[in-house]
């Protein structure tokens, strides 16, 4: 595999010193409508949505500053189809489901990049801990996407994209504080000149937070704060005509309280877990032969490292215990996009990861001392991905993809995708529909945990995990684009799902289906008036034991609302909806099953200008002080208010 790395970048830089003769002027190799919003992520290429024919959802700059989220995780919960879970309040491990697929099912990115922890026992993203400070915009594409992204896209991708910096140089401020002790200072720095470009942010976010285990439960008064800092930036540079360099940082340190248990009595004053991650990436994109070859060549390392500490006290005198869990992630990749010419756009490339994780857990109690020790273990993936982008009379697009992988332990893997999307100019309405298949490779722990005295766990001879899923639909966008409505219908299906047996370990049994319908509505009744619908019906089923998936909602709905008054005031409110979910009972032996009851958020902002640079604004969150759990036995927030102030400079 160094071989393949160092080849991969030789011939980049080759191919970069033969074409360099290329003196053009600089140009963007897409033709991109000013009347259609743009994304990278369904097709790895900058594509107006009007031309996707798959399910993808933009969580904007806009939408982010007129709502004053603080977290990712919070934002997810607007677009269709996606059910969000967190272990108590603030910072919190936490789980996305996209279309009913289990959350190590989601694979997340951080500007391209993947953030799947590799130490994690089923190899899933915990996006408890990543602001939005220097965020510029969220896309969701639901779907199984294997042939452009590989490993972990069976249920979709959540591509969370950075701020880059442009125009003159500005200085932005922001404060806010209130309910549960809570702090939150942010300060960012951007702008760019003809050759460089920048972005910098720091964030602090502090609470008093509230109890984990459920206060509503006995013996759980105690509430558990969480702290974070975030330093996050870009760097551009245009080395020249032909040339760009792009540098990216991500950095985070937090520190949680937690309890032992979700449910009664789980409450534990002194259990806390430490995390850090460290993110860096640099990519080099050159443009040649006239500017129809582009070469993006990506190299990130992501390091991970979460502690875990629970020392003896009042109500736990003869119970500790500590725990570290630290994994890497060294990604390469060398996309080429050839533009053939303005119908057709091929994309060929190679990936290379290589994964390592460790992780030691110590504790005492009545039964005694037990460890659980994994010692450092590496796999690696390479992976050929070509796509072919078309475009016939400006009415109907395409997308064909397919992939072969190849992981040093579980063997291969070969994903398929097909995309298209048509135009009825005269109605204004698109059809569109997708097809594909995704495969998630064994986790690290799932292929190689030692065993303990009570049977085996890891299991080397693991394959990988299978998705196939279709969606069809339609928008229809009416009265001159006040109105645009949408409606699909999805379909998936899961094979060789990884369950764990006490007899042999982990192992390939499972079967699961998903499906429903999305429906999402915009409505622009005014210049003044905003207002988002979507609501999704979902069937999410294991099939090997016939019963629903855990945590999983029948029907989710969510709605938007924002109103701009007299150039000074924007009021702005959510709703959000989750139906009745399945899960089960571990704080008792053997786990019950139970039903956690539909519950309802109305949240909202109310901002005001109150000066050329100045802005100040109140966050309202859960308005109705309603009562839930998202998981059974963890607590959740009640009705909190934060004021804040904005300051540009």
């Amino acid at each position: 595999m160094p071989r393949l790395v160092s080849t991969v970048v030789l011939a980049f830089f080759l191919t970069s010193l033969l074409l360099s003769s290329d003196k053009e002027q600089k140009k963007e190799p897409q033709v991109v409508s000013e009347q259609h919003e743009v994304v990278v992520t369904a097709t790895r290429l900058e594509t107006p949505t009007r031309e996707i024919g798959s399910s993808i959802s933009i969580i904007s700059a806009f939408d982010l500053a007129l709502f004053k989220r603080t977290f990712v995780l919070e934002t997810l919960r607007s677009a269709p189809a996606v059910s969000v879970n967190q272990n108590g309040g603030m910072g919190g491990a936490s789980s996305v489901f996209l279309r009913g697929a289990n959350s190590e099912h989601t694979l997340v990115l951080l500007d391209g990049v993947e953030l799947n922890d590799p130490v994690n026992p089923s190899r899933s993203a915990d996006l408890a801990h990543f602001l939005l400070a220097d965020v510029e915009r969220i896309e969701i594409l639901r779907g199984p996407q294997g042939p452009l992204y590989g490993s972990d896209a069976l249920g979709g991708v959540v591509n969370i994209i950075p701020r880059r910096g442009e125009g003159r140089p500005r200085l932005t401020l922001t404060s806010s504080g209130g309910s549960f002790g809570t702090f939150i200072g942010q300060a960012t720095v951007s702008g760019a000149t003809p050759s460089v470009d920048y972005s910098f942010a720091l964030s602090r976010y502090q609470t008093d937070g509230v109890s984990a285990a459920d206060s509503g439960l006995a013996g759980n008064s105690e509430p558990d704060g969480y702290a974070n800092w975030t330093l996050s930036g870009s760097l551009g540079f245009s080395l020249n005509e032909n040339l760009d360099l792009d540098l990216a940082a991500y950095s985070i340190r937090a520190k949680t309280a937690i309890d032992n248990f979700g449910g009664a009595y789980g409450d534990d004053p002194n259990n806390t877990q430490d995390y850090r991650s460290d993110f860096l990436k640099g990519r080099v994109r050159g443009l040649f032969l006239k500017n129809r070859w582009e070469q993006n060549l990506t190299v990130a390392v992501i390091d991970s490292r979460r502690s875990h500490s629970n020392r003896p006290d009042e109500d736990h005198p003869d119970e500790s215990e500590e725990g570290f869990y630290a994994g890497t992630m060294v990604t390469l990749d060398w996309q080429n996009n050839i533009f053939l010419d303005a119908a057709q756009t091929v994309t060929a490339g190679i990936t290379y990861e290589k994964e390592q994780g460790e992780s030691e857990y110590l504790s005492d109690n009545a039964w005694g001392p037990y460890a659980s020790l994994f010692p450092l273990r590496r796999a690696e993936t390479i992976g050929f991905y070509l796509q072919d982008s078309l475009r016939v009379g400006g009415r109907f697009f395409a997308t064909v993809g397919l992939r072969y992988d190849r992981h040093s332990r579980s063997g291969d893997a070969v994903t398929y995708r097909l995309a298209p999307a048509y135009i009825i100019e005269s109605s204004r309405t698109k059809i569109k529909a997708s097809l594909g298949s995704g495969f998630k490779s064994p986790s690290l722990y799932q292929l190689y945990a030692p065993g303990t005295d009570f049977g085996p766990i890891g299991n080397a001879g693991l394959m990988p995990e299978r998705s196939f899923g279709w969606d069809a639909g339609v928008e229809q966008s009416l009265f001159t684009g006040r109105v645009r409505a949408a409606l699909t219908y999805f379909h998936n299906d899961f094979e060789n799902l990884i369950d764990f047996s006490d007899s042999t370990g982990y192992i390939n049994i499972g079967e699961a289906e998903t499906k429903g319908i999305e429906v999402e509505i915009d409505l622009f009744p005014s210049d003044g008036l905003n207002i988002s619908l979507a609501y999704t019906r979902l069937d999410a089923r294991d099939m090997t034991h016939d019963r629903r998936l855990l945590r999983r909602p029948g029907n989710m709905l969510s709605a938007r609302f924002a109103l701009f008054l007299l150039n000074r005031w924007t009021a702005a409110f959510s709703f959000d909806h989750s139906g009745r979910r399945t899960d089960l009972n571990y704080s008792v032996w053997p786990a019950l099953s139970v039903t956690l009851p539909a519950y309802s958020l109305l949240s909202g902002a109310i901002s005001y200008e109150a000066g050329r640079n100045m802005q100040l604004f109140i966050r309202l969150d859960n308005v109705l002080n309603a009562r839930y759990m998202q998981v059974y036995g963890y607590g959740s927030p009640g009705f909190s208010i934060q004021s804040g102030v904005r300051l540009d400079l």
